[in-house]
């Protein structure tokens, strides 16, 4: 009987030996998938503009395929879901700063990329289309058409994500 109690004790001590083991893979895979995530997962999905523009509500390019508009550095940036070219929301708040420029006699110079993904043709007709978007809000808000400079779509070849690709940039030029 004794042969008995000892096999059922080394097999209970074997099994918890390998939950135990089992619980420590599994809190390190963890740590380190969270560690290597940098907290990205609790990220908010809107961050305000932090510029010269007026305060808007933005969404992260990279949190969702869909269109928005951020304002950095007096640069204001426009990013488009996956095949669109639908303006976000808040165009008009964020364009009010390059609508003052033009107004005091600068020029307001628009340019589009996309990302690298894809049909190269497709994706330069897309960034056209954006940028046209794009000027056509600026039109709406009293910009001129001979303020307005188109600049041929460019590549984008940065580290970036696809989505902070697919942007159109409107800066004051000369």
């Amino acid at each position: 009987m004794s042969s008995s109690d000892d096999d059922s004790q080394q097999r209970f001590a074997l099994g918890f030996l390998f939950a135990l083991i089992a619980l420590i893979i599994s809190v390190v895979v963890g740590t380190v998938v969270v560690k290597q995530m940098g907290g990205k997962g609790a990220a908010p999905a809107t961050t305000a503009v932090a510029s010269n523009a007026p305060a808007a509500v933005v969404a992260d390019p990279a949190a969702a395929d869909a269109a928005s508009v951020r304002v950095e550095n007096g640069v204001v940036k426009f990013y488009f879901a996956t095949a669109k070219s639908d303006v976000a929301a808040g165009a008009n708040e964020a364009l009010a700063d390059v609508v003052k420029g033009v107004a005091e006699g600068k020029k307001a110079v628009v340019s589009g990329f996309h990302d690298a993904t894809g049909d190269a043709a497709l994706n330069e007709e897309l960034a056209k289309q954006r940028a046209f978007a794009v000027r056509d809000a600026l039109k709406a808000l009293g910009v001129a058409d001979d303020k307005i400079e188109l600049k041929k779509p460019e590549v984008t070849t940065a580290s970036g994500s696809n989505a902070e690709a697919r942007r159109v940039e409107v800066a004051l030029g000369a």
